[in-house]
């Protein structure tokens, strides 16, 4: 019997350097997308896919990160003493209940399939899913439950992916494909981040996986891969050919990469456009500016 996928790991051991000097004082996952941090945005997207364990692999300096999930009794009695109801709820939406939520650190930067295995003991033999904040999207059903679906079917590992144009290839881990059915697909290949003229398709990897414990048992031999990094896609590219298989799942929605600028500012003008209160203001003000100055 497919046991469920119930735990989810979050690798935010990053440093942000891109968002200097915003981050020297803050983890980038909790800068805010119009009022919500970016990890919020990945915690929901998870609650709604069914997951209930929640495990972070963090580094030094996190620690606002960890406060953000907690209570906050003082705000929470002040709001609800002034009537304020609808930010009482808001903000109840934050919490994590005890033990729900654990913290794991990753010591040495060694990429992200290392941030992975850096909670393998929380993991167990069950199978999990990976988050990456970066990576968040807008609309359409849930991506992550899409892939637990999807998994539940095939009982394989499954990786979100997206089509991308040839120019940004070789910024992406690049999928192979031997079957199309629908939104899914069968992999018979993964490279990471291949020269244009080598990639098998422009079929892109993005922050959402659905593993195996056998990917966990890969990455255990530490070898490293682009970059000079202990890859998580080389550990999932040695499970096409295993008896679980390597399915990617294309997804509804829109994907921005809040990891980069201009794809966190793109992001914040399409959330802001999104909510009722702010569309008309929103929409007057970009009317006023002149792109071509």
């Amino acid at each position: 019997m497919e046991r469920k996928v119930t735990k989810a790991v979050f690798p935010v051991a990053g440093l942000g350097t891109r968002f200097l000097p915003a981050t020297k004082s803050i983890p980038k996952e909790i800068m805010t997308l119009v009022d919500r941090p970016l990890i919020q945005y990945a915690i929901d997207e998870a609650r709604d896919a069914g997951i209930s364990d929640f495990i972070f692999v963090t580094a030094r300096g996190k620690q606002s990160l960890e406060d953000y999930f907690d209570s906050a009794p003082e705000l929470e009695s002040t709001l609800a003493a002034k009537g304020k109801t609808a930010l009482l709820n808001e903000l109840k939406r934050t919490d994590m209940d005890s033990g729900a939520i654990a913290y794991i650190r990753q010591r040495e930067a060694l990429g992200l399939g290392h941030a992975v295995w850096c909670a393998r003991r929380l993991i167990g033999d069950e199978p999990f899913a990976v988050l990456l904040p970066d990576d968040v999207i807008q609309g359409g059903r849930s991506c992550l439950a899409d892939m637990i679906e999807t998994h539940s079917e095939t009982g394989g590992n499954v990786v979100a992916a997206m089509d991308v144009p040839n120019e940004m290839v070789s910024s992406y881990g690049i999928l192979g494909v031997s079957e199309e059915n629908g939104a899914r697909v069968k992999v018979d290949q993964m490279v990471e981040k291949p020269d244009v003229a080598d990639a098998p398709s422009n079929l892109a990897v993005i922050g959402r996986y659905i593993l195996t414990p056998r990917v966990l048992q890969n990455l255990n031999s530490k070898q490293r891969g682009a970059g000079n990094e202990i890859q998580l896609t080389d550990a999932i590219a040695a499970e096409i050919s295993g008896p679980d298989g390597v399915y990617g799942q294309r997804f509804e929605g829109k994907r921005f990469d809040c990891g980069s600028k201009a794809g966190y500012l793109q992001a914040t003008v399409a959330f802001g456009l999104a909510r009722d209160e702010l569309r008309q203001d929103l929409t007057d003000f970009l009317s006023t500016l002149d792109l071509n100055a």
